[in-house]
């Protein structure tokens, strides 16, 4: 279909382009972004015209960790709401985690999830490998074949690996293939708490997970990372996922003014919240990692804004009511947040006054240079918008107000430290290949 996009500001942080003008798709590709397509004698001839006057035509988002529930809960059609939820919040591209039921770690589980995500039409779906067989830290995975299946990474999710004989060969043998590694800095005796150790943990009686426990474990990694990058002929890149403190973020940023292949993510909650927020134990606050003081958010604030930072994601992880209707140390951990990312991405700026090109880079250019050539095709287009390109972008209405709430998610899982705030920019359309995957003014009708 050919779709003309007209009027609206088009902002690409990779490019630097910040303009209005018209944004022309046809076959799935952009094939023109100038001023003037609509007009007669322009030479395109559109099949359907979205009037972006007013608003901002940006890249697709990129989100590095968005659960989708499948493998495992088919039954309730989880990835058929998870992706719905995805492109109402701009989302294009997302990033799963591994840790589905049963772990992808087998080369036909991943393309299962492939095959029923794009069949839906909606977000492109990059599964992570498990780096270890049931995500247990003890063997290895076939990597080389989990690859061959889709598989842009490999990690652990959540789930630390305690042999650190087993990280480094896991290292090593990323590295000899190019891989990338996604680890989320935490060590395990450490990290067995519900909060984040300080006076408001103490009071409450929760058991704390201390600075130290991501402290110590990015030392660990660090170090390991400098002897696999000795070896010759070898590349691996070590993405961090979900710093949370202050402290890990400055070991962070001297692992790469050293040199090291490190790019590192945070999340949503950890821009935006502190422990202080758990109040009368608010089970929606029970996270991986905790949200910590607000010394540690303000630095994650400045790192985002500064660089060191590569991305924000949402960390979605849609938690059914009776997994969080209980007391806060038992509720599982986890909440919604992919339909959020972009209005607290918007929000974090307005309050920073951090431009809105930055913004946007976290959630589009930074994101998907995270993912680099595993993009293999689409690695010149995601994240971006560009002639020729894939065509994959979103409308932002950035006066389009609107509340947080259950009746205004998509998503199955309703639970967020967000709910009943309200966020200062909505989705107005949102293209993926080309094809209009959502449109809020039909959704308005539905």
């Amino acid at each position: 279909m050919k779709i003309l996009i007209s009027g609206g500001r088009v902002i690409d942080p990779a490019s630097g382009r910040d303009e209005v003008c018209d944004v022309a798709v046809a076959a799935g590709r952009i094939i023109a972004i100038k001023p003037g397509l609509g007009q007669p004698g322009s030479g395109f001839e559109a099949q359907r015209t979205i009037d972006a006057t007013g608003c901002i035509v940006a890249p697709g988002l990129v989100d590095l960790a968005v659960r989708l529930r499948e493998p495992g809960q088919e039954h309730a059609g989880m990835l058929e709401s998870e992706m719905a939820a995805a492109v109402a919040g701009g989302v294009t591209s997302l990033v799963c985690p591994p840790d589905t039921d049963p772990v992808l770690d087998e080369p036909g589980l991943v393309d299962m999830l492939k095959y029923r995500a794009e069949r839906l039409h909606q977000s492109r779906v990059f599964p992570l490998g498990a780096l270890t067989r049931g995500q247990k830290g003890e063997v290895l995975t076939e990597m080389v074949e989990l690859t061959d299946s889709g598989c842009v990474a490999f990690s652990q999710a959540e789930l630390p690996i305690v042999n650190t004989q087993v990280l480094q060969r896991a290292l090593q043998y990323a590295a000899t293939f190019g891989y990338s590694v996604w680890l989320r800095p935490q060590d395990f005796w450490l990290g067995k708490g519900v909060a984040a150790s300080g006076p408001l943990a103490s009071r409450m009686g929760l058991a704390g997970i201390p600075v130290a426990a991501e402290v110590i474990a990015l030392q660990t990694l660090f170090e390991l990372l400098r002897g696999v990058c000795k070896a010759p002929g070898t590349q691996v890149q070590l993405h961090l996922c979900r710093i949370s403190s202050a402290a890990g973020l400055e070991l962070v940023r001297q692992a790469k003014a050293e040199g090291l292949p490190v790019t590192c993510d945070i999340s949503v909650h950890n821009l935006h919240l502190t422990d202080i927020d758990i109040g009368y134990f608010d089970s929606r606050l029970r996270l991986q990692p905790p949200v910590r003081q607000q010394r540690d958010r303000e630095a994650l604030r400045r790192g985002l804004a500064d660089g060191t930072i590569d991305a924000l994601v949402s960390d979605h992880n849609p938690v059914e009511a009776d997994a969080k209707i209980l007391p806060f140390a038992e509720a599982e951990a986890g909440a919604t947040a992919v339909e959020l990312l972009l209005g607290l991405a918007w929000k974090w700026a307005e309050q920073d006054s951090v431009p809105l090109a930055r913004a946007l880079a976290v959630l589009t250019q930074g994101p998907a240079a995270v993912l680099g050539r595993s993009l293999g095709t689409l690695e010149a287009s995601v994240g971006r918008l560009v002639v020729g390109g894939v065509a994959d972008l979103c409308v932002i209405d950035p006066k389009g107000y609107w509340t947080v709430g259950e009746d205004t998610l998509r998503s199955r899982g309703k639970h967020t430290p967000f709910g009943g705030h309200e966020l200062p920019v909505s989705v107005r359309a949102t293209l993926v290949a080309g094809q209009l995957a959502y449109d809020a003014l039909a959704a308005s009708r539905a």
